[in-house]
């Protein structure tokens, strides 16, 4: 089922029927560690609407006051552009060494106010030229470290800035409109299994310029793993949401533009779209 933030309340999708929950306390629903089973009873309990629900212009980012973190390098593609981008910088050999540790990187995304939600505009960073989309799973995990939903992630990343120097790793990831979060949280009581697709596709002027896919299965580390490792000394009392990591990587000479729009697809989630928009 698809739990959705909404400016008319939150809403429960299931198999084409809607149903608006009487608690739209958005903090207090995502730190249930029993959501799935909260929610198949508020499905079977509550009031169903007697028209189709129309999201256009009405879905909010599915994020309270969540911190925002992401995994780098867990896909093989994502290792392959890392070291290619800092090789003259000679970072190369850290993105090769943390691509096959026990140890994920992990790194702090955004706050709340930084995030964009499906349909709306990301922000292009005025000082870097080289600009890239980043489609990934992501966790919506609870303040005790359980995984109960999934959503899509878009973790724009400036790629010239990163490989300037690995320790601008901050500033190549977390400014304004950095994160597209959405456009629902994804909630099941089993885990998504491995052949799960991620699609990206980046329109300009109304026509395809990049289209990419992966899989699941594709990901080096375990998505309970990454969890535990946020988690070690370390607390987020209304839960986090977690990225997970690129497979699909645009190449070396294409960057994001003003205008472009990106549309991220992981069934059954749903598809998250998002124009880019400059200072």
């Amino acid at each position: 089922m698809r739990l959705y933030r909404t400016i008319h309340g939150v809403l429960v999708e299931l198999d084409g029927r809607w149903t608006p929950l009487a608690n739209d306390d958005w903090d207090a629903l995502i730190n249930d560690d029993d959501l799935y089973d909260t929610l198949m009873q508020a499905v079977r309990s509550g009031d169903v609407l007697d028209t189709p629900v129309d999201l256009v212009g009405s879905v909010l980012a599915p994020i309270g006051t969540q911190e925002v973190w992401a995994a780098g390098v867990t896909y093989f593609r994502s290792r392959e552009a890392r070291m290619e981008e800092s090789k003259e910088a000679g970072g190369g050999d850290f993105y090769d060494k943390v691509y096959h540790a026990d140890r994920p990187e992990l790194f702090f995304k955004a706050t709340p106010h930084r995030v964009v939600g499906d349909g709306g505009a990301m922000h292009l960073r005025g000082d870097s030229k080289w600009i890239v989309p980043e489609p990934e799973l992501t966790l919506v995990v609870t303040r005790e470290g359980k995984i109960v939903g999934y959503t899509i992630g878009n973790d724009l990343s400036c790629r010239d800035i990163e490989g300037q120097n690995p320790l601008y790793l901050p500033q190549a990831k977390t400014f304004t409109g950095c994160a597209g979060i959405g456009p629902c949280v994804y909630v099941t009581d089993q885990p998504l299994p491995g052949d799960t697709e991620v699609h990206i596709e980046i329109r300009r002027g109304g026509k395809s310029v990049f289209r990419g896919e992966t899989q699941l299965s594709q990901m080096k580390k375990k998505l309970d793993a990454l969890v535990e490792y946020l988690f070690r000394d370390n607390s987020f009392p209304q839960g986090a949401l977690l990225m997970t990591g690129t497979g699909v990587v645009p190449p070396d000479d294409f960057s994001l533009q003003h205008g472009d729009e990106v549309a991220i697809t992981i069934e059954p989630v749903g598809t998250l779209t998002n124009s880019m928009e400059s200072a």
